[in-house]
This record gives structure tokens, sequence and C-alpha cells, in this order.
């Protein structure tokens, strides 16, 4: 998980935002599975938590702004 707020971390703020949720949920799967952190098995458990931390994930994205 700590790589997944990484990759976070790194997203440029205008696609954390601007995306909608499913867009978002999987351009982070797609940065995972590139950088051979995420196997397809792993895909769905990934997906539901990132789903579940959306808000999260767009509220650090709001506070880069400020």
């Amino acid at each position: 998980m700590r790589h997944l707020w990484s990759i976070v971390e790194e997203t440029q703020t205008n696609i954390l935002l601007g995306f909608s949720d499913t867009e978002l949920v999987h351009q982070l799967l797609r940065q995972l599975e590139f950088r051979g952190l995420l196997d397809t098995e792993e895909s769905n458990i990934v997906s539901a938590y990132l789903y579940s931390r959306l808000l999260l994930i767009r509220d650090l994205a709001k506070a880069r702004l400020a």
C-alpha cells in the first residue's frame, strides 16, 4: 500500500481532480501494473480499496492547491 500512496503523491493534481472515479482508479492501477507492483489477481482488491479512498485522494489533491 505504501507504493500505492507514493503513486498518488506523484500523480499530477489535475489528473487526481479531473478524472472521473473510474478513470482515476484505472490510471492508478495501470501505474501499479507498469511498475510491476500489481498482478491481475490483486487488481480487484486494490481497485476496491481505491474506490473506498477516492474522497481522501481528492482531498489530498485539493490540499496541494492551497
